[in-house]
């Protein structure tokens, strides 16, 4: 099946709100996209230039160096033992990884991809790309037959949702039993907040989730957010060895090889815990600080327990909604993004300056009616 005409980048809808917000006389604060922008942890930078001297090709599947880091990350980090250096495999950026993963596991006509109700879009552009069928569905029990690949995104982009030990197990237990490959985008799961502030977030590969067996379950993950290196497109895979040693052919054939140099820097990154500790508070002050705001304003905030985003709705269709925040100058996104479920909420980042924060919450609380 060939690739037919693919849909407008959904953020270009967005320039009327923003030419909207930057009539705000202290101009407008963007609290849309979740890119970072505190600086990337100094022993990770130093790491990067050490490794420059990088004259030969790199592997795709990532040196033994980046996998161990992984290993290492896993047991310590996500509760995850055991793993070996062929069951990781490292990706440049998890964005990408999730586009091809449907078209490399060699889905196509026929073939059903499952991605979570409220979904970063790029699960559904993966069926896109295999010409397979996409289907939004958090009720395992709804899975049809023809399922092939099941996406969970714990915690979630958008919401923010976390899927417990049980929730995950009864995913893959279904998975299982369709015959799926079944994946967990942990990308947020360092990024707890209320109930799980003080307790892991579980991975799809706990021990208590899969049972002794791996297979046909993985877990990627990025460092994007975790430790400032979105800039770098350094994300990583585990689990079941013989779906990478499937994907890691089709990879190697499309040549996407994660530099070297970069790899260097993951495996210091992911070392690095006191690092990403220290950014985690960063975010829990400017969630902290934005969240009442937000509230006291009349946003509901609902699930947001995890992540770098807050996920709420006044009860009205998005639109509306962005148009009342532009009119005090900030910018947040529509969740009509992220599928017909999410019309009526919006998606608030916690990835700006401090600064940004503290003024996007001084404008929330003077809208405040009577205040």
């Amino acid at each position: 099946m060939a690739l037919g005409p693919l849909p407008d980048y959904p953020w270009d809808l967005l320039k009327p709100i923003r030419a909207a917000a930057g009539e705000h006389p202290d101009g407008a604060i963007d609290l849309t996209i979740g890119s970072p922008v505190d600086p990337t942890p100094e022993v990770i930078r130093a790491a990067l230039a050490e490794a420059t001297d990088a004259h030969s090709y790199p592997t795709t599947l990532g040196s033994n160096e980046a996998r161990q880091a992984i290993v290492d990350w896993f047991a310590r980090r996500r509760g995850v033992p055991g793993l070996t250096l062929d069951e990781t495999m490292v990706t440049i950026g998890s964005k990408e990884f999730v586009a091809n993963t449907a078209h490399f596991l060699g889905l196509g006509e026929g073939d059903v991809v499952v991605h979570p109700s409220v979904a970063y879009p790029t699960y559904d552009m993966g069926a896109v790309f295999a010409g397979a069928k996409a289907i939004a569905e958090d009720d395992p029990a709804k899975w049809p037959d023809a399922t092939k690949l099941v996406w969970l995104n714990s915690p979630g982009n958008p919401d923010g949702r976390v899927l417990d030990v049980a929730a995950l197990r009864d995913a893959v237990a279904r998975a299982r039993e369709l015959g799926a490959v079944i994946i967990n985008d942990e990308c947020y799961a360092e990024l707890g907040w209320d109930d799980w502030a003080d307790r892991r977030i579980p991975s799809i590969l706990d021990p208590e989730v899969v049972g002794d067996s791996r297979a046909g379950v993985l877990a990627s993950s990025s460092l994007s957010k975790r430790s400032n290196l979105a800039g770098y497109r350094a994300a990583y895979v585990a689990g079941d060895r013989e779906v990478l040693a499937r994907l890691l052919v089709a990879r190697k054939h499309a040549g996407l090889m994660m530099p070297a140099p970069v790899q260097h820097a993951l495996a210091v990154a992911l070392g690095a815990d006191a690092a990403a500790d220290e950014q985690r508070d960063r975010y829990r002050r400017r969630r902290e600080r934005l969240k009442p705001a937000l509230e006291a304003w009349g946003l509901r905030i609902e699930h947001s327990e995890a992540g770098l985003y807050l996920w709420g709705t006044t009860g009205a269709d998005c639109w509306p909604t962005l148009s009342s925040l532009a009119s005090i100058g900030i910018i947040a996104g529509p969740g009509q993004f992220y599928g017909s479920a999410g019309q009526q909420y919006i998606r608030v980042s916690l990835t700006a300056s401090d600064v940004d924060i503290d003024r996007a919450a001084e404008r929330l609380e003077a809208a405040v009616p009577g205040d």
